[in-house]
């Protein structure tokens, strides 16, 4: 019998190499996005019943919102991104910026409100935002193909 972390061990890497290099981008902000906003929510809820070693980051007596470093991620990625347009430079952008995204996100109540709301009926914007994005784009990807190998030769022999 295969040990599940043997399976997904082997089959993670060939599915990988099965998305079309285009497409790797959006799908690993995807997957970091979906990831990121359930982690947040995870260690916020550790916070929030006071959990060990885990608190909150703060400078000066002042809490830094985890928002914060979203914005800071996503302008790394803008200022990357107008240096490297590589198709592996924009994969990796594609991981920051899911990432970054869903920090924001995250929070998104609390920027509208301009209230720390996360854990009130006032902060639900953020997570049905997050859903949405989730659900939105998760069902785009599975929905759409990129470009296949046979488009592009139908491509080259129209040209020619």
């Amino acid at each position: 019998m295969i040990k599940i972390g043997e399976h997904l061990h082997r089959r993670i890497p060939r599915r990988w190499n099965q998305i079309e290099e285009s497409r790797r981008g959006i799908v690993l902000a995807w997957v970091a996005f979906t990831l990121t906003f359930g982690g947040s929510r995870l260690v916020t809820w550790l916070i929030q019943i006071d959990t060990r070693n885990v608190g909150n980051i703060s400078a000066g007596g002042t809490h830094l919102h985890h928002y914060l470093w979203g914005i800071l991620l996503l302008a790394g990625v803008a200022i990357f991104g107008m240096v490297d347009r590589s198709p592996r430079a924009r994969t990796w952008m594609g991981l920051a910026l899911g990432i970054a995204l869903a920090l924001i996100v995250d929070e998104a109540a609390l920027l509208i409100t301009l209230k720390d709301v996360y854990w009130q009926t006032a902060g639900w914007p953020s997570v049905a935002i997050g859903l949405t994005v989730i659900g939105v784009v998760g069902s785009a990807l599975a929905l759409t193909h990129g470009e296949s190998s046979d488009s592009h030769e139908d491509s080259d022999a129209v040209r020619r």
